[in-house]
């Protein structure tokens, strides 16, 4: 972990408390020169993602690479340096690990925990919708994962398929915590992708917990159906249905009356009624479909850099 004052110098004048380091990875001063480099496995507006595996431990990370230039172009400091502090804090199985960070001259290197499976994104992609025992096991994982978020006050503020990951036994793994806010007071800054956002923050009010809670909605219903609840030709149009929630439930696919329930408990305007993350976990349809495990695959877990 970097801890010379020009990064700091260059993100902050208060550095983030220093995290722990990851299991298997030692303490130290880690530079590019440390890991060896293998498949890119994403590429973002302000940098790439890479597979790595430090070469002391071979212990296998994934290395996200931000631009200095693009941090300050688009004066992203704050931002990056507030998820950087939140994600190092953060402790559970359904959420990505942030090992450690250090720089150059010119990029910043995240050491992230790798997920074998990939987005989450892509699977929905390739299947087009998920079976009720999948969406099911999906959403009780990121309602665990949230319950502990808001826990420790954290809000995510962009729930989606892409910012998902699968690990090497199809566990879901919440990722990307740039838009993340760690605060117990309301909030008023619009921030996500549109699709997704709870009517609060399309119609620019405060916003607390309760619009990671309605993403679940939007989650549950595009796992079953294929496509967000709200999806328009235009984003006037998104706009609109969002905030009267016009949500309806097509005749095909056929999805059971309990999924139903729990997504119209979710999508709900007012949001001091929408159902809480425990009374998801408790829901007759999470009960009955979800896998306790949270694993809804087995990958090979193959050597990623093996031949």
């Amino acid at each position: 972990m970097d801890r010379r004052p020009g990064f700091w110098k260059f993100m902050s004048a208060h550095p983030p408390r220093p995290p722990e380091p990851a299991p298997r990875i030692s303490t130290k001063q880690w530079s590019i020169d440390d890991f060896e480099i293998g498949k890119p496995l994403g590429k973002g507006k302000f940098g790439r993602v890479y597979l790595a595996r430090e070469i002391k431990s071979k212990y296998v990370v994934a290395l996200k690479v931000i631009f200095k230039q693009q941090i300050e172009k688009y004066r992203l400091h704050h931002q990056l340096r507030r998820e950087m502090e939140i994600q190092t804090d953060l402790r559970h199985p359904n959420v990505l690990r942030l090992f450690g960070w250090f720089h150059d001259a010119t990029r910043i290197f995240l050491i992230l925990e790798y997920a074998h499976g990939g987005e989450l994104y892509k699977e929905l992609s390739k299947s087009h919708r998920f079976s009720e025992r999948q969406a099911a096991t999906y959403i009780a994982s990121l309602a665990q994962a949230l319950a502990y978020c808001h826990g420790k006050h954290v809000i995510h503020r962009d729930i989606k398929p892409e910012n998902l990951l699968l690990d090497h036994e199809g566990r879901l793994k919440i990722a990307d915590f740039g838009w993340s806010v760690q605060s117990e007071s309301k909030r008023r800054t619009m921030c996500g992708t549109l699709d997704y956002l709870a009517p609060e923050m399309v119609e620019n009010k405060e916003h607390d917990y309760s619009v990671d809670n309605w993403t679940l909605g939007v989650l549950c219903y595009e796992f079953l159906y294929g496509v967000p609840p709200f999806e328009a030709e235009s984003q006037r149009d998104t706009f609109r249905r969002i905030m009267k929630v016009d949500l309806s439930f097509p005749s095909k696919p056929a999805v059971s009356t309990e999924a139903k329930n729990l997504i119209s408990q979710l999508l709900v305007k007012d949001s001091s009624k929408r159902l809480s993350l425990q009374k998801i976990m408790e829901h007759p349809w999470i009960v009955q479909n979800a896998d306790p495990m949270g694993s809804c695959s087995k990958l090979h877990n193959t050597n990623p850099f093996s031949n």
